[in-house]
């Protein structure tokens, strides 16, 4: 079962690989995904190009949305998505 702070970084990946290039389904890509030999998905997150304003904008909204407030939290969030497997980024 997923928890709430998975929610979350589940939905900002949703809205940046929509707004990559090429533009993807998380849903898809996750469900599609191949586990390795570490037992984790593997996803070829580098296939995926997103402007880096648009991630920026999408973390933001996403926490907004989420009533994610605090400094800390924030910042916890924000390591998860980049080091996580989030499109790479353009500028």
């Amino acid at each position: 079962m997923i928890n709430k702070d998975e929610k979350i970084l589940h939905e900002m990946y949703r809205r940046s690989f929509k707004a990559s290039t090429p533009s993807g389904d998380w849903d898809e890509i996750l469900a599609n995904s191949v586990v390795g030999e570490n037992g984790m998905k593997t996803i070829d997150y580098m296939a995926y190009e997103c402007d880096d304003d648009i991630m920026k904008r999408i973390v933001e909204d996403v926490l907004k949305e989420n009533k994610v407030f605090t400094k800390r939290r924030i910042q916890q969030f924000q390591t998860a998505f980049y080091l996580g497997c989030s499109p790479k980024t353009k500028s």
